[in-house]
């Protein structure tokens, strides 16, 4: 007899629909074919357990399962719960025509319960895609994939409880939950805040624009001066994301299984700190079992390199391209995936191998050229990607004693609000929504500038000995401090300002 049941492949961030075709013939064995893995093709010792845990029969028979389409490889044990209700309808223990109407997901244990899975997200958006009216998946997937409308997800425990979803029989309801206020009333919940930070008026300055055109930072300063401590309170300033950004940002965090049992929908912009010792793999992407790497966790949110020189320059020197394209493809001999990676880089360093070098108490100890042979692990193309360099000094003991209190994240957020508000009007129908993201003719549209202004960046990159590169990211980041003042023009004050966030560009710095 042949019955059909459905499941899904993943490939990069979305889902493929697989069609589990069983047929049952004379003769004996159980056979798996459409390229599956190891894993899946161990299916077939757990199913067998978990029908007699749970009071079913195997056939007696030749089973032969084909995951279809053959020519897409089958990764991973969400299989395994599709392939046994094919089996149940090939073999008449269930309606083999209540199949055609679902999507089942879920790795089975031995006693015939459900083992999560991941992917629930991509999964739930292919179903509904496809027409399916059910989704029914593991009891800790449920919630993530309830957020895609238009389809009913049952969230199971065994697979008995499974079969009597599909016979009508359980008196189990669909998952639902109130994406609106899901949403809503999360998007402001964080464990920190800006206003726990004492002084630093000027690194808090630049985190504030940076947040407001999507530009990179590098703030560098010696240990302990609160470099960390202002990165990990950047996703409180940010702009809450949209739906939109939401929905995609959980597919990736789904397809790598980073998401809780209870998490329905990430609410909250990503912050990935990668330790520097990280392989090359966990940040870019890939493996034997292609994974989204840490830039791409980081989608639609921040990506904090601390200690930035100590990563390995052939690491740091892979991060150009997807800063540039939003995107990586990573392409092995068995695949080739593209993973999203829109990020905003908020790197930190020591100014020199001590820690020391330009410490107003504490004295440099390093031997002459250290400074800048420390810097120069940072390749130029790369700090040619960052807008912003900012020095961060250690607060003063009267910073931190005064009794005013800082200028709260919701209080900086709305001004950051407010600028992308006039930049998405600005850059309407071009594709991008930040002043970062702005190309050469954009930025002789938008960021043209007046005799006074002209002049004053003219003299500075004279008399500052500033590089050749450090022009547009001026005018970009001048751009946005215009934006946060409400000017529609780039004035000289918004240039000295820019002028100032562009520390490693002197040609005198790190002289020692």
């Amino acid at each position: 007899m042949f019955v059909k049941s459905f499941c899904c492949a993943l490939s990069g961030i979305h889902a493929v629909s697989v069609a589990v075709e069983v047929n049952i013939s004379p003769g004996i064995g159980m056979f798996l074919v459409g390229l599956p893995d190891n894993a899946v093709r161990e299916s077939q010792e757990r199913i067998r357990a978990a029908f007699e845990n749970s009071h079913y029969k195997m056939s007696g028979r030749k089973v032969v399962v084909n995951l279809s389409p053959a020519d897409l490889r089958k990764e991973g044990s969400a299989y395994d719960l599709a392939i046994a209700m094919a089996i149940l309808g090939a073999t008449g223990q269930l309606e083999a025509e209540r199949l055609d109407r679902s999507m089942i997901l879920g790795e089975l244990s031995l006693d015939g319960s459900v083992l999560p899975i991941k992917g629930a997200l991509p999964a739930a958006l292919e179903a509904r895609d496809q027409g399916f009216e059910r989704l029914i998946l593991p009891q800790e997937n449920a919630r993530e994939a309830a957020v895609v409308e238009g389809i009913d997800v049952y969230g199971i425990r065994s697979l008995r409880e499974a079969v009597s979803v599909l016979q009508g029989t359980s008196d189990l309801c669909p998952t639902r939950i109130d994406l609106k206020q899901e949403f809503e009333t999360r998007q402001t919940q964080f464990d920190c805040d800006f206003s726990e930070v004492k002084g630093q008026f000027q690194a808090k300055r630049a985190l504030e624009i940076a947040a407001a055109g999507g530009h990179n930072v590098l703030m560098i300063g010696p240990p302990g001066s609160g470099k960390t401590m202002l990165a990990r309170r950047m996703p409180t300033i940010v702009p809450p994301m949209t739906l939109e950004e939401a929905l995609e940002t959980t597919k990736i965090h789904s397809v790598a299984g980073k998401l809780g049992h209870q998490t329905g929908l990430l609410t909250t912009r990503p912050f990935r700190a990668p330790h520097h010792l990280a392989s090359q793999v966990s940040l870019i992407g890939g493996g034997s079992t292609p994974q989204p790497g840490e830039i791409s966790l980081a989608h639609n949110g921040i990506l904090f390199l601390d200690e930035l020189p100590e990563f390995g320059r052939n690491l740091l020197e892979t991060l150009r391209q997807p800063m540039e394209n939003k995107s990586v493809l990573v392409s092995r001999s068995r695949y080739a995936v593209e993973y999203p990676a829109n990020f905003m880089l908020i790197a930190a360093m020591n100014p020199c191998p001590c820690g020391y070098y330009n410490h107003p108490t504490k004295a440099c100890v390093c031997p002459p050229g250290a400074v800048y042979k420390y810097l120069n692990r940072i390749s130029g193309p790369l700090l040619d990607r960052i807008d912003l360099q900012i020095e961060v000094t250690p607060v003063s003991l009267d910073e931190l004693q005064d009794q005013q209190p800082p200028e709260s994240s919701a209080t900086i957020r709305r001004r950051v609000m407010a600028a992308r508000e006039i930049q998405t009007r600005r850059l309407a129908g071009s594709g991008i929504h930040t002043n970062a993201m702005m190309n050469s003719r954009q930025m002789q549209t938008f960021c043209a500038l007046d005799a006074a202004s002209s002049r004053l960046l003219r003299e500075a990159m004279e008399r500052l000995e500033l590089s050749a590169r450090a022009y547009d990211r001026i005018l970009k980041v001048a751009r946005t401090i215009a934006d946060l003042a409400g000017r529609p023009k780039i004035e000289p004050s918004h240039i000295a300002e820019a002028i100032r966030y562009r520390s490693l560009d002197r040609s005198n710095w790190g002289a020692h």
